[in-house]
């Protein structure tokens, strides 16, 4: 089959849990690890004659999600009821949003990637909805059922199918993701369930001038980028191996299917046929008043969302000359991120900061299970460190040690310095008496510096190290670099 193309089809369907104390019809409090079936009342139960109140957070922060995915926001839209059985849902249905959804019609477009163009995915629809239950099987001869997550609010988000690899998939899950808690709307734990992937996945085949499009599958409740990228690749693998043995394998004779994912064993596995829209008897919920929305509403939120996290990271990677990784890691928390523009705003060396952000100070963000923002360090003390470092006054491997300190002693940053014996010596007679030392103390790298021109860069850069170890990081190393390349070139 040399003339056969395979072209995998994707779209994505996102279940993100909102960021609100409460669930979305009733006041029992959203809390992961609760003890089972503690956070629950008559209405999140679904008892005979409890009535559902929305949650007006719930639907101001899929507003402000929908505007960021560039929707059109409904200025009117309804709640109807999803009927289907099952244990983890006591009322016998779920209340969502069917043919008139809070969002639709927007896009979110991907970075680049090998300095191509920015790829565009459009979103269908995002729509609000509560959450079910969780059935408990782990350990356990049968299954227990906890509520305590039931009428948690959902925002679920449906792509058009333009995704077109697993890898491309993952980008998207990726950003999303981040999307999302950079607005606020979402922790976006995916470990607690706070986001929840289900990719549809069909590859179209041509061979021979036809094209054949395998069934449709839709991978249920993926919870890690990882399980996304390997049940998609593992999806596309499959269906094209079902087709080349039977190419009555198609959309047209097969339908449309469930399918769960095996992490363990790395592979996906049939559920059940897919439910279709008529099977669900979609009606409008007769207990809820429709959601109406005022321009001055949906303006008000927008005001809220300020720049985005590709944008900035754009805007940075070109203002401060970062590589793609190093922009991405300074946008990756929105606090932060502001908190590095807050530095730069007072006068710290943007470039300086960026590094140091990057380094030491994401170090210690990560030995303390936080964010740097998280770190408590103030805007101007962290430019004041920043502008040491530059200038000269105290060197790249002191202001590590300086930025340690800060987060224990409230002074500023030279006096923490300077209490230390960590600022730098510009005093050339001194600086002078430490290269001589190095000179004297590694006469094989001289030698190689002054004899060996392809050794010459690496013995002056060691001699150097050595001279702000001799030092003790008080030497300038611009001074020591000048004196180092006067007294190699003496005879």
């Amino acid at each position: 089959m040399s003339n056969l193309t395979i072209r995998p089809i994707i779209g994505m369907e996102t279940h993100v849990q909102l960021a609100t104390r409460t669930k979305m019809f009733c006041g029992c409090p959203v809390e992961f690890g609760a003890e089972p079936n503690s956070r629950v009342c008559p209405v999140c139960l679904g008892l005979p004659g409890a009535l559902p109140v929305i949650n007006r957070r719930a639907v101001d922060l899929a507003i402000r999600m929908g505007l960021a995915l560039n929707c059109r926001i409904a200025t009117f839209s309804k709640w109807d009821r999803k009927s289907y059985y099952y244990p983890d849902l006591p009322k016998n249905y779920q209340i969502s949003q069917y043919d008139l959804p809070i969002a639709a019609e927007g896009h979110f477009e991907l970075p680049p990637r090998d300095a191509g163009e920015p790829r565009r995915v459009r979103i269908r629809r995002a729509h609000l909805e509560e959450d079910a239950g969780k059935n408990l099987h782990e350990g356990l001869d049968h299954t227990r059922v906890d509520l305590n997550r039931a009428g948690t609010p959902l925002l679920e988000i449906v792509t058009e199918p333009d995704l077109a690899s697993a890898d491309e998939a993952f980008a998207f899950a990726s950003e999303l993701q981040r999307l999302a808690v950079w607005l606020g709307v979402s922790e976006g734990v995916m470990q607690k369930g706070q986001m929840r992937f289900e990719p549809n996945v069909n590859v179209a085949i041509t061979f021979g001038g036809v094209e054949y499009r395998t069934p449709i599958a839709e991978i249920k409740n993926l919870n890690s980028f990882r399980a996304i990228r390997n049940a998609i690749a593992y999806e596309i693998d499959r269906q094209v191996g079902e087709w080349r043995r039977d190419h009555d394998y198609t959309l047209e004779k097969c339908g449309k299917l469930n399918l769960g994912w095996d992490d363990d064993r790395g592979v996906t596995e049939f559920q059940r046929s897919k439910e279709e829209a008529h099977d669900y008897r979609y009606f409008p919920d007769p207990d809820l008043v429709p959601v109406t929305i005022s321009a001055e509403q949906i303006d008000a939120i927008r005001s809220e969302i300020g720049e985005l996290p590709l944008a900035r990271q754009e805007r940075l990677r070109m203002q401060l000359a970062l590589t793609d990784v190093d922009a991405a890691t300074l946008t990756a928390d929105r606090a932060t991120s502001d908190l590095l523009a807050a530095a730069i705003a007072v006068g710290g060396d943007p470039k300086t900061l960026c590094k140091q952000f990057i380094s030491f100070w994401s170090a210690q963000a990560n030995a303390r299970s936080t964010t740097i923002a998280g770190l408590g360090v103030s805007a101007p003390r962290l430019a004041e460190l920043a502008n040491l470092t530059r200038d000269g006054t105290i060197s790249a491997t002191a202001a590590a040690t300086v930025a340690q300190k800060m987060l224990d002693v409230p002074a500023a940053p030279r006096e923490i310095a300077a209490a230390a014996g960590l600022l730098q010596v510009r005093d050339e007679a001194a600086t002078r008496e430490w290269v001589e030392q190095a000179v004297a103390a590694n006469p094989q790298a001289v030698r190689d510096a002054k004899e060996n021109p392809r050794k010459r860069q690496a013995a002056a850069g060691f001699l150097r190290g050595q001279v702000m170890k001799i030092s003790g990081g008080k030497a300038n190393p611009k001074l020591v670099g000048e004196l180092i390349e006067r007294r190699l070139a003496e005879p």
